[in-house]
């Protein structure tokens, strides 16, 4: 998987991806660790909201993910719920070693799914594994929680840097390869009646909530 800088070539496709979870789970650290290789021990809140973007290639196809990071502060949850819209793909964070973070996933899943336009791709993050001694969550009740929300799962650590470019990498090949294959839908479908031509505006991934394509691309299902 490679990174380009904004000059070099024009990406293909724009993802929209929010950080959510608990206050001081890490989620700024998952965020700066991956777009920026940076750790910062005695980072402060988020207050708001705030976004970095991260370009990667997947199958010869330049995609710009745009990374939103949300104030887990429950005095700011009416203003970041807001930016749920649009959003493809989330990161779902909880802190190994406070389990009260661990028991507020169920919250923050009924929150995307009450505030997003569609089923978001989620992965649940367990962070902070270089706790160890620490812990309060185990892994296999993470990996359980997981199941049975149907959720991808990976133990990350901003820190020393374990996982992190997965757990994000993860988000956005799944959303890619949902969007690949509604393409190939669509392809077949005007193979199938050379008339059919979609409303030539966006392509869904799920629900109502689209994809921002950058070249072109048509058609909704």
């Amino acid at each position: 998987m490679a990174f380009y800088s904004e000059e070099e070539k024009t990406e293909d496709y724009l993802f929209k991806i929010v950080l959510i979870g608990d206050s001081a789970v890490g989620k700024s650290n998952l965020l700066a660790r991956f777009a920026r290789d940076e750790f910062y021990p005695n980072s402060k809140s988020t207050i708001g909201v705030e976004f970095q973007t991260q370009k990667m290639d997947i199958n010869g196809k330049e995609i710009k993910a745009q990374i939103w990071d949300t104030a887990g502060q429950e005095r700011f949850r009416a203003v970041t719920s807001a930016y749920y819209r649009g959003a493809v793909g989330a990161l779902v964070v909880y802190d190994i070693s406070r389990r009260q973070t661990f028991d507020s996933i169920g919250r923050w899943l009924n929150e995307l799914q009450t505030h997003s336009d569609m089923n978001v791709v989620t992965i649940l993050v367990g962070n902070k594994s270089d706790l160890k001694d620490a812990r309060e969550v185990s892994t296999s009740e993470g990996k359980a929680l997981a199941e049975a929300e149907g959720l991808f799962f990976m133990e990350t650590s901003a820190l020393d840097s374990s996982n992190v470019a997965a757990a994000f990498q993860t988000i956005v090949k799944e959303i890619y390869n949902i969007l690949s294959r509604k393409v190939m839908i669509s392809q077949e479908l005007k193979k199938q009646d050379p008339t059919w031509m979609g409303n030539g505006r966006t392509v869904v991934l799920q629900g109502e909530a689209s994809v921002e394509p950058k070249k072109g691309w048509c058609c909704s299902f």
